[in-house]
Order: C-alpha cells, then sequence, then structure tokens
C-alpha cells in the first residue's frame, strides 16, 4: 500500500495538504477503492498495483493542480486507466505516466457515489476454493487495507510466509474465475463464518496494537463499519447480529480503557460516564434481535458478556454461566482463562487457581492473560511472593506499554 512522503521539512502548503488527504483516503477509502476495482477482473493484485499507482500520482498532481472535489472519483477513475493499461500489455506501458492526458481525469466530480462492494470481496475471499488458513488474512488485507506484516504478526506466522499466502490467495481468485457476487443462500451459510471471522480478526488486532498510532482508530472503525454493514444486508442471521452486538457494545468502552496517558484503565476502574450509550443501545438492539431467533452461537455469547459488563456491577453466576456456554460450542484459551477469573471470583482465589492448573493447553505458557489472571488470585489468596513471580512473567509477556506499567503498578502494590 502507499504510504505518502512525510518528514520533509521543506514541503510547502499545497504539498503538505495533498499528503495529508492521500493519508486520509488510504485509512477510509482505500478497501472501498479496492473492491470497485477487483470487480470487473477478479484480480486484486492488479487492482492493488493500480490503486497505488494512483495513490502516487495524486501525490504529484494535487499540489500542482489541486485536491478534487470528489477525490475518491479522481483516483477511481485513474486506477481503471491503469487497469486498462495492464490489460494492453502484459508489462506496464513504457511512457512516462505524468505525462499522459488520460490519467487527469477532470470529469469525475459527478461521478455518481462509488458502490460499496467490500462484501462481495470478501465473500470471495471467503470462497471454498481459497485455502481455509488464507481466508481471514485475505480478507483483512484485501478489504480493511490491514499491512501484511500486523496480519502476520497477529496469526504468528513469519512476515514473508504470509506475503507468499496472501500472493498465491489473490492468483487463486483470478484463475479460479471465482464470481463477485452475493452468493446464494446455502453458499452464504458455508462462507459466512470466515466473514465473521475477518471482520472479528481486525477488530482484535486493532484491540491488541499500540493505541497510538493512528491507523489503529481506523481499524476498529472499519470493523464496526462493516459488522453493521453485514447485519444490515443479513438482518435474518443471529451471528451476524451477534457479531455486530460484540463490535458494538465493545467499542462503546473504547473510550474509558486508556488514560490521557495511554496508561491501561481495567473495566471495573473505568468511568462509564466515557461509555458510549448510543453505542450500547446499538449492541443491545442487535443483541435482542439475535435472540429472538433461538439459534445461540459464539458471537452471540460474547457479546452477551460484553452486555453484562456494560451493566457496570456484572452478575458472576450469570457470567460463569455464559463462558461455560461459549466454551462449550466455541473452546479458546481465552474464554477458559476469564472463566477460571470468574470462578476465582464465585469460589475463592484457590479454585480460580485450579482451574488455571487444570487448562490443558501448552499456549497458556506464553499466554499473557493467563500469567495476569494468575498473579491477580495469588495476591488474594495471600501468597504475594508467588504473586510477584506471576506478575514479573505476565509483564515479559506484555507488548502493551500502559498494560506494562498497570501491571508493574500492581506489582510493586504487593510490597505494601
Amino acid at each position: 500500500m502507499v504510504q505518502p512522503i512525510a518528514g520533509d521539512e521543506h514541503l510547502g502548503d499545497d504539498q503538505i495538504a495533498a499528503q495529508r488527504r492521500v493519508a486520509d483516503l488510504i485509512h477510509d477509502s482505500y478497501g472501498r477503492l479496492l473492491a470497485v476495482l477487483a470487480v470487473p477482473t477478479r484480480d486484486i493484485a492488479a487492482a492493488e498495483d493500480a490503486l497505488a499507482d494512483a495513490l502516487e500520482r495524486a501525490l504529484v498532481r494535487w499540489p500542482e493542480d489541486g485536491i478534487p472535489a470528489n477525490p475518491e472519483a479522481w483516483l477511481l477513475t485513474v486506477a481503471r486507466n491503469r487497469m486498462r493499461d495492464m490489460w494492453k500489455s502484459h508489462a506496464y506501458r513504457m511512457t512516462d505516466p505524468l505525462d499522459e492526458t488520460h490519467d487527469s481525469p477532470t470529469e469525475v466530480d459527478a461521478m455518481p457515489a462509488i458502490p460499496d462492494r467490500r462484501l462481495e470481496l470478501m465473500l470471495v475471499c471467503a470462497h471454498p476454493a481459497i485455502a481455509a488458513n488464507i481466508r481471514t488474512p485475505l480478507m483483512l488485507q484485501a478489504v480493511l487495507g490491514v499491512e501484511a506484516a500486523a496480519i502476520a504478526e497477529a496469526f504468528a506466522v513469519e512476515p514473508a510466509t504470509m506475503a507468499q499466502r496472501l500472493v498465491r490467495a489473490k492468483k487463486r481468485i483470478r484463475t479460479a474465475g471465482i464470481p463477485f457476487v452475493l452468493p446464494e443462500r446455502e453458499d452464504l451459510a458455508a462462507r459466512l463464518p470466515a466473514v465473521l471471522e475477518a471482520v472479528y480478526g481486525a477488530y482484535s488486532i486493532d484491540w491488541q496494537l499500540t493505541p497510538q498510532a493512528a491507523p489503529i482508530e481506523t481499524l476498529a472503525a472499519e470493523a464496526l463499519h462493516l459488522a453493521l454493514m453485514l447485519a444490515e444486508l443479513l438482518p435474518d442471521e443471529p451471528e451476524v447480529l451477534g457479531l455486530a452486538a460484540l463490535v458494538c457494545l465493545s467499542e462503546a468502552r473504547a473510550g474509558a480503557r486508556r488514560d490521557r496517558h495511554g496508561g491501561f484503565i481495567p473495566l471495573d476502574e473505568q468511568d462509564a460516564a466515557l461509555w458510549d450509550d448510543a453505542l450500547i443501545a446499538c449492541g443491545e438492539n442487535m443483541l435482542r434481535r439475535a435472540h429472538a431467533y433461538r439459534r445461540p452461537g459464539r458471537f452471540q455469547y460474547e457479546a452477551a458478556i460484553q452486555s453484562a459488563h456494560c451493566a457496570r456491577r456484572p452478575d458472576p453466576d450469570a457470567l460463569r454461566k455464559l463462558y461455560r456456554a461459549l466454551q462449550a460450542i466455541a473452546p479458546s484459551l481465552g474464554a477458559v482463562v476469564a472463566l477460571a477469573a470468574v470462578d476465582g471470583q464465585i469460589d475463592g482465589p484457590d479454585a480460580g487457581l485450579r482451574a488455571l492448573d487444570a487448562i490443558d493447553d501448552r499456549g497458556v505458557e506464553r499466554f499473557q492473560p493467563a500469567w495476569s489472571t494468575r498473579a491477580h488470585l495469588l495476591a488474594q489468596a495471600g501468597r504475594p511472593e508467588s504473586a510477584a513471580e506471576a506478575y514479573r512473567t505476565a509483564i515479559a509477556l506484555t507488548t502493551d506499554p500502559g498494560v506494562a506499567e498497570f501491571l508493574r503498578d500492581r506489582l510493586r502494590a504487593l510490597a505494601n
């Protein structure tokens, strides 16, 4: 993906304005433009190249010509021209692209609104012809614009390996001739889980990365937008509604998770006045609609857990029932650790520690939440030395500076 040049103190005001506008478009419109470009040819890689070329051209032309009234349409027109050039030859044209008049669109401001084809693109990425282990990463990159390096980190894969898999998947879409259309209902049911995982995967990456980076906020907004769009398109799919509810209820508390210095604030210490009441109401509405279908699923249970937390004083017994139900249909390390924490809250810290010790998953030794939960339970059980050791392990496994400082505060408190 094209990144605008930054840090040059010799740039003029027009260049700076153009760079900022291009940066905004990369963050806000990349996936939408890419989806529209890829529909006619089924060639995602070519669409990416054409869009990157259009963005580079914008950095050159806009400081001279001014930012167009409809910059998205300008980029789409230039990118489409580029794709026509690509298809005329096996190689890019050898002429200087800056001298070609058809690359300086002048009549695009009256262009109708660009359709949002991202959902079709997501369903293409979830086609059975695409390997299951690359569907979600492919959707995260092609539709949401997540960098390959971030995807590789999230999936614990080497960046070069992930890049190769993404390239192969894009070629597969083109060679298999997978159509960019909404599938029939029975086919949709088979592909929908991968789409939901992609949207939630994007939100989870946002959750995990450092909060100071600007693109992260956009990624969360994109995940929320796509979740709500899916709910609008598929209003009778309870798991779609459950995902929308989950993202709404989770994102509603985003403004209260950090202090003004970026420090982490745990849920039970957050200022509820900073929660987004409109998002909570939207999430609760989605959850009620999903519940009416009486077909519970993973995202509905996770949304119900978030709903309980939004009640400010969640019922521990209700939370335990929800976590047990979630673990029964969608077992995960995160859910079983959270269940152990609730067991400790209800039955005492020793019960929670026994539940942690009973986890049969080698990954628990490198799972930071398991160590921070263990440290908390050990402190409650009156075992400060063991708690301190667990806190130190949790800190060593933490990549978020705000969370690390929070855990250090807890460690220091043990000595008082």
